[in-house]
Parts: structure tokens; C-alpha cells; sequence
């Protein structure tokens, strides 16, 4: 084991973490792991891709006690389309436990005259913000787009908008607003797990400003609404793992993983901000309701392996089988509460 320095982009403040040496494995280590979970993001209608994945993490994952979904579950938010997502679980073995998070493409009816009729000029073509949350809360299984689960006795967080926001200012579409209730409860269920002195994992769609791949491309830069207060609330503490999807970049990049520190914070040594990849890659967002091609396709997401002392996570690749980048991440002797 060697460790390296990462430059942290937000404030140049240089954060140390473990990794794992070149052709030796972190998971191999003595001691076994607390649980072992994946994370995936960006479906967006990809099923037959959702299926290699499915059957890829049964494979290597056998013994999963969780899966994360980091948004964009369907390509337009259509019931029908939440039902083929679920058609291709049932269909497919996979944990039991599941964290959806919200994403964009979970508003993108209102574009849509009918399915397939694209309109955008007559947005919202009838179509309600009311109905496209309760058709996310219905396909979830719960009436609030935060959430928290368990994977192994390790607390999942999942974070999302509450409001789709071209519904309330013309000028704005897919940026993320949180109301005073999930911030209260993010504030809350995070310096509870401090106190017991457990990692929290954090999932949500859009990626934090300035951290992993992606982040500082212009369509991504003001995702969050309310930037500040959301990375002064995750900075506090160290043992914070966020997921984060929505770009569809390559997990073979450098920044793929980085660790984020916030001025202002007791906290010098940053959390850590994780690229979920994509499941599907044959396209993104353009930032205005559009999509853009991308360069290449594949198929990846993430394992995750919590120890006592460290989280372990591991980028893979599901079409071809392959492991693709690998971080040990040691864990903090004491939770942070700012």
C-alpha cells in the first residue's frame, strides 16, 4: 500500500487517501468487510444494458447487501417506462434493498405531446409537476424523494430536487432545489451517523461542484441551486462518501474520484465524492432540455466494500468485464461533527 496526494480543485487544499498497489487488489486484504453494496446511475432507458449490469454485480457481487441507483432511472419519466425498469429487476436477480434516487430525465414528459410526439414548444403539454413525482414515488415505494436505507447496517442517504424547476422560472430547467426539510434532515441524519461512528454514502444524481469528472464543464457548473449550503452541510465530515451520476463520463479518468474540501469547515481532510459512470453512454444532457452525442459507449458502475478501518471502491466495467480504476479509502477514528 503507497499513498498519494490528490489536489482537491475547490480550494487547492491537498487531502491524502490510500490506494491500492497496481495488480493487488484492496479486497484481498486480511479482515472481511462490514458489506459490500454497488452503484449504478443513468439508465435512461438502456435495458438491455441494465441486464448485463444486473447479471455482471450478481456475478461478482454475489453476496450484495444493497443497490444504489444515482437518477435518471428512465429516459422521460413515463409510467410505462418505471415499469419496464421494474420488469427488467424482476427478471434479473439483484439485491433486496434498493436506493432510487430522483434525476432529470425523471422530468421529461412535459416535452412530450405523447410518447411519441416530441413538443417542446408547447411545454408542459399538460402535464402536471405534481404527476411526475408521484409517478417516481410510486415506482420507489415512498412519498418523499429523500430517503434513507441500509446496506449491511451501513446508512445510505439518497438526496433529489423538489422541484422541477422550469415549472417555477422559465429561465431554469434541470438545476436541483432543496426544500428546508431535506436539508434539516440530511443536517440531522449525518451527525447522527458521526456520533456512532459510521460512513455514510451519499446519493445523488447531479455531481457537486468542483469535484469528480465532469463537474466543471459549464453544463454542469450550477446544478445545485443552493451550492453552498449543501457542501457546507457534506463538509463537516470526513467519512461522507457521495455518489454522483448525470455526466456520463468515463471512469477511466484521473478525477474520478476526489475528495472535496469546504472552507469554512473544521474539516481539513475533505469527504469523498465517487463518478457512478453510466449505464447508458450513447448520450447526455445538453443543460437546456436537449441531449448531446458523446464519444465512445460502455457500460460501468461501481462496488463498494466497507471495512471496520476503510471503504474500498472499486470502478468496473460491465460489458467487457473488466475492473477499470480501484481506491482505498481509510476511515476517520472518530466521526466529524463540525
Amino acid at each position: 500500500m503507497h499513498r498519494r496526494s490528490l489536489l482537491t480543485a475547490a480550494t487547492g487544499a491537498v487531502a491524502t487517501v490510500a490506494v491500492a498497489p497496481t495488480g493487488a487488489s484492496a479486497l484481498s486484504r486480511p479482515g472481511r468487510p462490514v458489506t459490500t453494496f454497488n452503484v449504478i446511475s443513468d439508465i435512461q432507458g438502456d435495458l438491455g444494458d441494465l441486464g448485463v449490469a444486473l447479471r455482471d454485480m450478481r456475478a461478482t457481487n454475489p453476496g450484495s447487501s444493497g443497490l444504489a441507483i444515482a437518477g435518471d432511472i428512465t429516459p422521460r419519466g413515463y409510467d410505462a417506462e418505471y415499469a419496464a425498469v421494474r420488469a427488467v429487476f424482476d427478471r434479473n436477480a439483484h439485491p433486496g434493498t434498493v436506493a432510487w434516487a430522483i434525476g432529470n430525465h425523471e422530468f421529461y414528459v412535459p416535452k412530450w405531446r405523447d410518447p411519441d410526439t416530441l413538443a417542446q414548444a408547447t411545454w408542459p403539454n399538460g402535464a402536471t409537476e405534481d404527476s411526475l413525482f408521484r409517478s417516481f414515488y410510486t415506482f420507489a415505494g415512498r412519498n418523499t424523494v429523500f430517503a434513507e436505507h441500509s446496506f449491511g447496517g451501513i446508512p445510505v442517504l439518497s438526496l433529489g430536487t423538489e422541484r422541477y424547476m422550469h415549472y417555477h422560472d422559465p429561465q431554469l430547467w434541470d438545476e436541483v432545489w432543496f426544500s428546508e426539510a431535506q436539508f434539516t434532515w440530511l443536517t440531522e441524519r449525518l451527525a447522527h451517523w458521526a456520533r456512532l461512528r459510521k460512513p455514510v454514502m451519499v446519493i445523488t444524481h447531479h455531481p457537486l461542484p468542483d469535484s469528480v469528472s465532469g463537474s466543471r464543464n459549464k453544463l454542469y457548473l450550477h446544478d445545485y441551486l443552493q451550492a453552498e449550503r449543501l457542501l457546507g452541510i457534506l463538509g463537516r465530515h470526513q467519512d461522507v462518501f457521495v455518489f454522483c451520476g448525470h455526466t456520463h463520463w468515463d471512469l477511466r479518468l484521473s478525477d474520478w474520484y476526489v475528495r472535496r474540501v469546504v472552507s469554512g469547515t473544521a474539516n481539513l481532510s475533505g469527504f469523498s465524492v465517487i463518478n457512478t459512470g453510466a449505464v447508458q453512454t450513447g448520450y447526455t444532457d445538453n443543460g437546456q432540455g436537449g441531449e448531446v452525442a458523446v464519444s465512445g459507449a460502455f457500460n460501468q458502475g461501481l462496488q463498494v466494500a466497507v471495512y471496520a478501518d476503510r471503504v474500498v471502491v472499486k470502478a468496473r466495467d460491465f460489458a467487457t468485464g473488466t475492473w477499470l480504476k480501484e481506491i482505498t479509502v481509510p476511515l476517520s477514528t472518530r466521526g466529524t461533527d463540525g
